[in-house]
């Protein structure tokens, strides 16, 4: 379910638990060690608030902090749960973590790519337009291939059971079903709007941008990738948005194939407790919702 200028629920996976966004407010449910189910729920501030979450294009830089600043600190706050610590991550540390986080997805899918392309065209004699194709899918298969290696890991493999969860909820509510593990456990694992669709969205858009870029040194072909990264996110993030409007439409399903098949890859099925977590994040963010539009 969508507004008109951003889509109304979404949310990630945590440590043993799930963190569901709305509009104005965000929660997050965890299973404590004691097998309690612990809620943090806070109204959402700052960039959500502000003018760029409404304009196309340059919104999909909302979705970039969604995946980094708040998935990080809901990460953050899960781990704290489970360490019984109560620490928060904010201000400069939050950033900082950031940052660092920020700094290795660009170096490692976007200008370790590049360098390689560059490389195919010095040694290989490669015309840049071909460089530029192998650049893009040479960051096709480092995204598939860490998401593959890294879902390998027991600990991250329970981080995508609750992944699962989290779409299978958000599925349900869309469907206008009553949120029960029952009912939940009935719904797909996939989801047009999730943040894996949206990482490969921007991986193929990017070997498409870079393709006519035509040939570059090396300094000034990092710098394009780096540059033009803003603009990447806000192409991805309007077509994820049109596509999730236009889903039940058959030739959008088609072309939505490729994300929602990649999602395999990041999701598990969910135990019923599971389910129950994610139930409760979800129904503690519309709550915090309907309380701020008192």
């Amino acid at each position: 379910m969508e507004s008109s200028n951003f889509p109304t629920y979404g949310g990630q996976a945590v440590i043993e638990g799930v963190m569901m966004r709305g509009r104005k407010s965000f929660a997050i449910a965890m299973r404590a060690p004691d097998n309690n189910i612990v809620i943090h729920e806070e109204p959402l501030g700052g960039i959500y608030k502000s003018r760029i979450a409404k304009i196309p294009f340059l919104r999909g830089l909302v979705m970039l902090w969604d995946a980094m600043g708040l998935g990080i600190r809901a990460l953050t706050i899960s781990a704290n749960i489970q360490n019984n610590e109560d620490e928060k991550l904010e201000g400069g540390t939050l950033l900082g973590t950031v940052l660092v986080a920020l700094v290795f997805a660009i170096g490692l899918f976007f200008m370790l790519p590049a360098a390689v392309g560059q490389l195919t065209e010095v040694y290989l004699s490669w015309s840049a337009w071909w460089g530029n194709i192998f650049e893009g899918f040479t960051r096709l298969l480092i995204v598939v291939g860490y998401i593959y290696m890294v879902g390998r890991i027991p600990d991250i493999q329970r981080v995508f059971a609750y992944h699962g969860a989290e779409h299978k909820t958000i599925n349900a509510f869309e469907d206008g079903v009553e949120l029960n593990p029952e009912n939940v456990s009935k719904y797909s694992l996939q989801h047009p709007r999730c943040g894996t669709a949206f990482l490969l969205t921007l991986v193929l858009v990017s070997i498409i941008v870079f393709a006519l870029l035509g040939p570059l040194s090396l300094p000034l072909r990092l710098a394009s990738r780096l540059i033009l990264l803003p603009l990447l996110a806000g192409l991805a993030y309007e077509y994820i948005r049109w596509t999730a409007n236009k889903i039940n439409l058959p030739f959008v399903r088609l072309l939505v194939w490729p994300n929602l098949a990649l999602q395999q890859l990041t999701t598990r099925e969910p135990t019923k407790e599971m389910l129950e977590v994610s139930i409760a994040a979800f129904n503690a963010m519309h709550a915090g919702e309907k309380r701020i539009n008192l």
